[in-house]
């Protein structure tokens, strides 16, 4: 069944590689940004699919996400201290930002502004993220966890 899982890891990964993401950036796109673009990307999915039949399969998708994130950083070369540690950092930040994005739906333009911005910080115009957001949350709910599972499709 992990099969399925890197199906769901792709698509999150295609997903925060979106050229358009990184065109307000002032500076040129590192692995810090796009893991914090898959983040909210993977945010947003556990958002749009939980309920109380998809718990048990969206944990073992958190939990495989976040051991291949793992192995991301011990192939940049990071040693075991450091791995822990920023795992440690990216679980608070992954958290923190479920927790932002809760009630998406009800919050109005500028309390988005304010919660990606808060994740985002380098933007020059994070409205057009918000934007993109907006969309990718309809976009998501015009699919079952079921095609993310089979296939992995482009931004």
């Amino acid at each position: 069944m992990s099969e399925n899982y890197i199906n769901v890891y792709n698509n999150l990964i295609n997903y925060s590689r979106n050229k358009n993401l990184y065109k307000s950036l002032n500076r040129d796109d590192n692995f810090s940004d796009r893991l914090t673009f898959f983040l909210i990307h993977f945010a947003f999915f556990l958002k749009t699919f939980k309920t109380k039949e998809n718990k048990d399969i969206l944990q073992r998708i958190y939990d495989f996400n976040f051991r291949q994130l793992e192995l991301s950083i011990r192939e940049i070369g990071y040693g075991d201290q450091s791995i822990n540690k920023k795992m440690k950092n990216y679980l608070n930040l992954f958290h923190a930002i479920v927790s932002e994005i809760h009630f998406w739906d009800k919050l109005d333009k500028n309390e988005k502004l304010n919660k990606l911005s808060s994740f985002l910080e380098d933007f020059k115009e994070i409205d057009i993220l918000v934007e993109y957001f907006d969309d990718f949350a309809v976009n998501l709910k015009k699919k079952t966890l079921n095609f993310f599972l089979k296939s992995v499709s482009s931004p």
